[in-house]
């Protein structure tokens, strides 16, 4: 409906021979000012030397009648447009939204293209600590969102098996005597890595030990090295996956350092005039385009990070063919690395550079401060997931579970730390506050949780009752709730446009509270009632509505809670 407001608008400007400018159609803060409000008359009043009042009236003269479902206009404070829907689009929206079910939310802006949206990127050899498991939701819900918009959405996951970091872990493996051909865990290589990045700074033989391993994990010259490397390689990716699998995450792709490396430095050596010497190594001077410099080969003549990635982007054309898109979604200290990044891409692939977008998130903080795998202090995920976990248990004691079922449990946890990730711009650092997280009663994942489970066991009640939806009678006015539940595709929308998940947890819990008040006032499985089937309807919609908005937000939708 925003939509065909606006386009009304803007042919409106066209016959009264005004000139177009931009404007806002909103939804105003108060459901007295209508449904929607529009600011045309604001922007051109000094443009076409009138008043804002003297303006609105003539652009509300000329769409009076004009647009469907819009039952009136007015003009509201010193010139805004007041659009009010008429009863029957709610009821419309209602019918619509039940009838599209699982796609309702969804369009086709982005149909029938491919997109790759790549995040989490944890290295093998470290810890998978809680800031892979905060760009992991980032990036998933950047995912789902293009999903929504009916693109054929690629996950992938960018590591880092090679490098001197690989090296830390590899010399602590040997220094603590890990023994490879036996069992060991994805925990000893974190300490591994955690001794060899300490001393590394700090003893200068081991320094050059490292290095002299990190050449040979390289180049696979060295048998014992190989034999190392691997073991460890294997046991650190199959640890990643226990926890993809926990937090509902499938990758369809995977893409290594080792792969990408070879062929950066083709690439980097290809292109001396983009690339060029100083004091051994091959640099990208980003200052004469207002950015930094970045070495793409070091003084090893091994290839940078900056070379790796410059032949990522070639090789995921080349794995999973010619696509529109390609997302990548870091925490945003890279960001200034990423724009260098680019420029240097836009002499090799102008194609690719100009179809590559960076999303930086903030960093997640808790009360000790930001987490750092070079000394060995992080905070394990699959460690902050478990007590996560063991706070819903509680939670849920004292909410009358007895005994809480795991699954749910997990499910509870994973929907507070998501919800509590996503609440608020992606671009901000955040703070982790459990007890807030994993409340019951509003703004959290929990609570749309037990919202949903609500609904589902009160359309069960309707069932039993004999009770079906119907929107063939509806009352005169309608309920606050319908005036939000017909938003949500506007909202996936712009979430999508902005890069901005936290506008459907924002809609969601508004939407949840709506119901909540509703279901306080209402009585939906009475047979006596006529309105009854009318209520169940919107009860399902909000239900369906719930289900799918959490989805986009990689949280589940439990039944019963």
């Amino acid at each position: 409906m925003k939509d065909v407001i606006t386009i009304a608008i803007q042919e409106t400007l066209v016959n009264l021979g005004m000139p177009r400018v931009a404007f806002a159609v909103d939804h105003p803060e108060e459901v007295a000012h209508g449904d929607y409000a529009c600011n045309v008359a604001m922007v051109l009043g000094r443009k076409v030397g009138k008043t804002p009042k003297v303006v609105a009236e003539e652009i509300m003269v000329a769409l009076e009648g004009q647009i469907e479902y819009v039952e009136r206009i007015a003009i509201a404070g010193p010139g805004f447009l007041n659009f009010y829907l008429s009863r029957d689009f709610f009821a419309t929206e209602i019918e619509r939204a039940n009838t599209l079910g699982e796609s309702w939310g969804k369009n086709n802006d982005w149909a029938d293209k491919k997109v790759i949206v790549e995040y989490t990127d944890p290295n093998p050899f470290k810890e998978f600590h809680i800031g892979h498991l905060f760009t992991n939701v980032v990036g998933e819900s950047i995912a789902r969102l293009f999903m929504m918009q009916g693109a054929d959405t690629r996950r992938v996951n960018y590591q880092g098996d090679v490098g001197l970091h690989v090296a830390h872990a590899v010399w602590g493996m040997q220094k603590l005597g890990i023994d490879v051909a036996g069992d060991f865990s994805a925990r000893e290589l974190g300490k591994a890595y955690a001794l060899g990045a300490t001393a590394y700074k700090t003893d200068e033989t081991a320094q050059a030990e490292i290095r002299a391993i990190n050449k040979k994990i390289y180049d696979r010259s060295d048998e014992d090295i190989n034999t190392i490397y691997d073991a460890g390689r294997a046991v650190s990716l199959a640890y990643f996956e226990t926890i993809y699998a926990s937090i509902g995450t499938q990758f369809s792709s995977y893409f290594f350092e080792s792969e990408t490396g070879p062929l950066g430095k083709k690439l980097v050596l290809a292109n001396p005039e983009v690339f060029t010497l100083s004091d051994g190594a091959r640099i990208f001077k980003g200052e004469d385009y207002g950015l930094h410099t970045r070495v793409f080969i070091n003084k090893e003549d091994l290839p940078t990070y900056e070379a790796k990635e410059l032949a990522l982007a070639k090789l995921k054309e080349d794995r999973l063919g010619k696509y529109d898109w390609s997302v990548i979604s870091t925490a945003n200290e890279v960001s200034e690395y990423f724009k260098v990044l680019k420029q240097a891409m836009s002499f090799v692939y102008p194609e690719l550079a100009a179809k590559t977008e960076h999303i930086g998130h903030g960093m997640v903080r808790l009360a000790t401060g930001k987490m750092s795998s070079r000394t060995g202090e992080v905070i394990a995920a699959i460690d902050f997931i478990d007590e996560v976990i063991q706070a819903a248990v509680a939670k849920m004691g004292q909410s009358g579970h007895s005994e809480p079922d795991p699954e749910l449990a997990r499910s509870v946890a994973m929907a507070a730390i998501k919800y509590e990730i996503l609440r608020g711009s992606i671009l901000q650092n955040s703070i982790f506050d459990k007890e807030k997280a994993l409340s019951f009663e509003g703004d959290s994942g929990p609570y749309l949780q037990y919202t949903h489970a609500r609904i589902c066991s009160v359309l069960e009640k309707t069932r039993v009752a004999g009770l079906s939806s119907s929107v063939m009678l509806f009352p005169e006015t309608p309920y606050k709730v319908e005036r939000i539940i017909y938003q949500f595709e506007e909202v996936v929308r712009e979430a999508f446009c902005e890069r901005a998940p936290h506008k459907v947890t924002t809609y969601l819990t508004e939407l949840a509270g709506a119901f909540n008040s509703f279901y306080a006032q209402e009585k939906i499985a009475d047979p006596t009632d006529t309105y009854a089937p009318y209520k169940i309807a919107v009860a399902e919609v909000v239900c369906t509505t719930l289900k799918n908005g959490l989805w986009v937000l990689g949280i589940k939708a439990p039944e019963k809670m």
